[in-house]
């Protein structure tokens, strides 16, 4: 662990003095407002050692990297029925895309576009009221993470309610097509709201532990998910986790990872460690600019890879 934080320290430093830092999102206006100058990274292993460095224990907007943890509640939900309303393909498009939704009739590419994600949300959503939808998401959470402190900031979530109107179009065509069982209105304000959670890279790798052990809860031993299953979400987090720059990301990085409009990026080291990356300023595809070059660094100086050395 010694060699490790060493590494994690190192990085940390590399990314401090890169000026290409890419460029928040100003379409969510709360989080236009962030400083384009954080960064974060934190490491968990199977002992719950944690590496941490930079701004790790500051919260942020998680975004999509809630879309894996909303996943694994809608798969212990109705399982593998979960499939006959979204698919599990990379999109090659925008996360927001309605041009593929049209084009594939109202059924979503993956559950980690805005569209997915949504009739995901619509499957948490069916029987409960959105309160407790959102509660079951949120204590879910602070389960995986060890850590109650963790909360929905309303103020971004209302910011995202009053400029969604992409995800509202999104969210009308697969009600036409039956895909979403609720009123959409309902559906969107899960999904708004469960984007919106706030958490540290501290927190988010932590929470992430069960998909690097084989569906078990590293403290406990409390089993979250199968193992088969979450090979299966590890499986589509790289393939689909950074919409359409998925594909780059494998090739450079080499883990199964999910990332945020936020800054954040997830990435799983399966049977070794939980991994959180944060910095706000954005590429062109919507992906942490140096939280992805960190994550590649990371898998290049401890040969992590998944496809090997």
């Amino acid at each position: 662990m010694v060699e490790l934080d060493g590494i994690i320290q190192d990085i940390a430093a590399e990314m401090a003095a890169r000026t290409d830092r890419g460029q928040v999102a100003t379409y969510i206006p709360e989080l236009a407002r962030v400083d384009p100058a954080a960064f974060g990274i934190a490491l968990v292993d199977a002992e719950g050692q944690v590496c941490a460095a930079g701004d790790s224990d500051k919260p942020f907007s998680i975004q999509s990297i809630s879309k894996v943890f909303t996943l694994t509640l809608a798969l212990g939900k109705i399982g593998d029925g979960l499939w006959r309303r979204v698919g599990r393909e990379p999109s090659g498009n925008a996360f927001n895309s309605i041009v593929q939704l049209e084009y594939e009739k109202g059924i979503p590419r993956n559950p980690f576009i805005n569209a997915g994600a949504i009739a995901v949300a619509d499957t948490i959503l069916s029987g409960h009221k959105p309160n407790v939808a959102l509660g079951e998401i949120l204590r879910f959470l602070q389960f995986v993470s060890d850590d109650e402190t963790i909360y929905i900031d309303h103020a971004v979530a209302r910011s995202e309610q009053t400029t969604g109107f992409r995800n509202a179009a999104l969210a009308n065509y697969m009600k036409a097509f039956g895909i979403l069982e609720n009123p959409v209105e309902l559906a969107l304000g899960v999904y708004f709201h469960h984007c919106a959670i706030a958490m540290s890279c501290r927190q988010l790798a932590m929470a992430g532990r069960y998909l690097a052990f084989s569906g078990r809860h590293p403290t406990t031993g409390a089993r979250v998910v199968s193992a088969d299953r979450a090979k299966r979400i590890n499986a589509l987090m790289l393939t689909c986790g950074h919409y359409d720059g998925s594909g780059d990301f494998a090739f450079r990085v080499g883990l199964p990872g999910k990332s945020g409009v936020g800054g954040g990026i997830l990435a799983i080291v399966p049977g070794k460690a939980s991994i959180c990356v944060w910095s706000p300023g954005l590429d062109p595809q919507g992906n942490s600019r140096l939280g992805s070059i960190a994550l590649e660094l990371l898998a290049k100086r401890m040969r992590w890879s998944i496809f090997g050395d």
